[in-house]
């Protein structure tokens, strides 16, 4: 897997939904936590679901893509499941039991919830939240990989800016000879 990674530029109400988007995506990460907590036997399948219980509950939270939402689980799944392997392996000390997140600095979009101009200069986000066109500034051409090739977009807040990081399926080979 190979990230790449590209300052977003926009106007001031596209960074406020982004920001919305990104409060919605920690609020879904901690109510799966919750949820893991209050009720035994619980796996990844049972958080998924409670997603698209959470979308019918909160109109705010169906304006979230599904993929994104779904996204959100697996987060709190992975720091479930890394608690149960540092038990698992009699880790001395803490085990890391998972907690609730303050604040949320991304959220992450699977495979839809977006499309790329055809030029792969601009990014479109189509969900709920109306976040629109932003454009894509950074030194890494796009161009290179197909859409295909792309299995994930995570918007990333920072504090010079917000950032846009491409997950690419890119398999890289170096031939090299032994010369004893």
């Amino acid at each position: 897997m190979l990230v790449l990674e590209a300052k977003l530029k926009g106007k001031q109400s596209q960074y406020n939904s982004i920001d919305e988007a990104i409060r919605t995506a920690l609020f879904i990460r901690n109510k799966a936590l919750r949820h893991w907590i209050d009720n035994k036997n619980v796996g990844k399948n049972d958080l998924q679901k409670l997603c698209a219980v959470l979308a019918k509950e909160f109109d705010f939270a169906n304006k979230l893509n599904s993929m994104a939402r779904q996204s959100s689980a697996d987060r709190a799944w992975l720091a479930i499941k890394r608690f149960y392997d540092n038990c698992k392996a009699s880790k001395p000390g803490k085990k890391g039991f998972p907690r609730f997140k303050k604040r949320g600095h991304s959220v992450e979009y699977k495979t839809t919830g977006y499309k790329l101009s055809v030029d792969k200069k601009y990014i479109i986000f189509s969900d709920g939240f109306n976040i629109g066109k932003l454009k894509l500034i950074g030194t890494r051409d796009l161009s290179f990989y197909s859409v295909k090739q792309i299995k994930r977009v995570r918007l990333v807040k920072r504090p010079d800016g917000y950032y846009c990081q491409f997950c690419i399926d890119y398999e890289r080979k170096e031939q090299h000879q032994h010369n004893g």
